[in-house]
């Protein structure tokens, strides 16, 4: 198949340091080249040192790389090559889309591994890609929040997190996302709105009708983030639930894998709070490589090329 009639893939994701030496020059992308004070390169190399040294982020994205560029060929031969472009860390996204342009790609796809819209981060991906791509045509998949076969997996997950309580338990679900700053708010982002479907279709779907949207992994910025915030959420229902209240699943459904914001954020910040409050938690399970994930992401893809 010559390559003009190929369609370049770039999957997309934050990108993380590969070993404690890389923690600083990792924060200082992240700040746009502000290098951090010492006292928050020491509170992120801590967090690191929590789950075990460091993230486990580019081993899972790379698997799910794997995963999609391997059901892809399955269906269409040669015909969807993919590459890894992350937003903070080698390769970079402009490192992927210049090498799908060197390779003569007829056109390009990009898809974010994060199902939820806003400008701020996924059409900040978008913006990068495109702008890489140059005279090769792009399309950007903008959000897959409602795709059938996420919100099966996520409500399979959240099945399986509440059959940890007993059975009488009375247990809140907290679906969460990325916190990202108030003033998108303003900018009538559909980012919130899109988690608050995504919420509605999980819970339907797994017969959930306690449940509430709580955001976290806000950064530590002077400007406001939305909220409001997981931890605030849960000493909330420890100190006025009372016995009403057994325990709380965490669903985090803006991400797809295992990494520092559901490993440490959620599974040692979030749980020390909600030991504090006399209340069990449970987290759904990430998405990481499940084949059936890759197998909705590859549709994702082969939508958006129009194939």
């Amino acid at each position: 198949m010559p390559m003009s009639d190929t369609v370049g893939v770039v999957v997309m994701a934050y990108g993380t340091p590969t070993s404690p030496d890389d923690v600083e020059a990792y924060y200082t992308h992240v700040r746009r080249g502000r290098p951090p004070s010492p006292e928050q390169l020491d509170d992120l190399r801590r967090r690191y040192d929590a789950i075990g040294g460091i993230s486990p982020l580019l081993t899972r994205t790379r698997a799910q790389l794997a995963g999609l560029q391997a059901a892809l060929d399955e269906q269409w031969p040669g015909h969807f090559p993919c590459r890894l472009g992350q937003k903070h860390a080698a390769p970079f996204v402009e490192d992927a889309v210049a090498e799908h342009v060197a390779e003569g790609v007829g056109s390009i796809v990009g898809v974010v591994l994060a199902p939820h819209y806003s400008a701020l981060s996924v059409g900040e991906y978008h913006s990068r890609a495109a702008a890489a791509a140059g005279e090769v045509p792009y399309r950007g998949v903008e959000s897959w929040h409602l795709e059938p076969g996420l919100i099966d997996l996520l409500a399979t997950r959240l099945q399986e997190a509440l059959a940890r309580f007993p059975a009488d338990a009375a247990v809140q679900t907290l679906v969460t996302a990325h916190s990202l700053p108030a003033r998108i708010l303003e900018m009538g982002d559909p980012y919130p709105a899109q988690l608050e479907e995504t919420a509605k279709a999980v819970t339907a779907a797994a017969g959930v009708e306690r449940w509430q949207l709580a955001w976290q992994s806000a950064g530590r910025t002077p400007e406001p983030w939305i909220g409001p915030d997981i931890l605030d959420v849960i000493r909330h229902l420890g100190h006025d639930g009372g016995d009403a209240i057994d325990g709380v699943v965490v669903c985090p459904a803006g991400f797809t894998s295992d990494h520092l914001e559901v490993l440490y954020d959620i599974d040692i910040e979030a749980q020390k709070v909600a030991a504090e409050q006399g209340l069990q938690l449970e987290r759904t399970a990430s998405l990481n490589d499940d084949p059936a994930f890759i197998t909705t992401l590859a549709s994702v893809v082969a939508r958006a090329a129009d194939r």
